[in-house]
């Protein structure tokens, strides 16, 4: 019988299965590796991608936000601008008035009245002055109320012709000053 050795054969069987194993672990090890880094370089470029987005999303809010500050300070501009023409218009409708008050002061005093300051807030307006008598600022007072340019006289106060020592009494009256009803349709107009 002849004898046959399979020891060297079955020897180069497993070395060719080992180098085929090595191969295909090999392989499968580069594989993954290549993935790895073709999955690595895809999101590195998805990411660059974003950041170059989110640089120009900023840029554009930065110009945007530039914008909105730029409208608030011309609306700011435009609200000031507003009220000084408001102001001076209001100083037009005003200015014949200061006229008409003094007008109605000379009018308005009896005689044995002397008015020593008049102060205006508004259309409020504040008059001391000294009297020879209490009746003289009654009458004073029911000439302001029947006056058209001003009205609503409140007596602030009088003291006597005795503390004064002058033989004047002194007063303060505060009065409005008003619109006669046909100024208010002409001043609109």
């Amino acid at each position: 019988m002849a004898r046959i050795n399979l020891l060297p054969w079955r020897e180069e069987r497993r070395e060719q299965r080992r180098r085929e194993f090595l191969i295909i672990v090999s392989v499968a090890v580069a594989a993954t590796l290549l993935v790895g880094i073709v999955s690595h370089l895809q999101i590195e470029h998805m990411i660059g991608n974003q950041q170059a987005r989110n640089a120009y999303l900023q840029q554009e809010i930065a110009q945007l936000n530039r914008q909105i500050r730029e409208i608030q300070e011309l609306e700011e501009t435009k609200a000031k601008l507003l009220a000084r023409m408001d102001v001076i218009q209001q100083l037009q409708r005003s200015r014949p008035e200061i006229v008409h008050l003094f007008d109605e002061l000379v009018a308005t005093v009896p005689e044995g009245v002397y008015l020593t300051s008049a102060n205006q807030k508004g259309r409020a307006v504040v008059l001391e002055g000294r009297a020879q008598s209490n009746a003289r600022v009654s009458a004073f007072m029911r000439n302001v109320e029947a006056s058209d340019w001003v009205g609503k006289p409140v007596l602030l106060l009088i003291e006597n012709k005795e503390k004064t020592g002058d033989g004047l009494s002194r007063f303060r009256l505060r009065l409005e000053q008003r619109r006669p009803k046909g100024q208010d349709a002409d001043t609109a107009a």
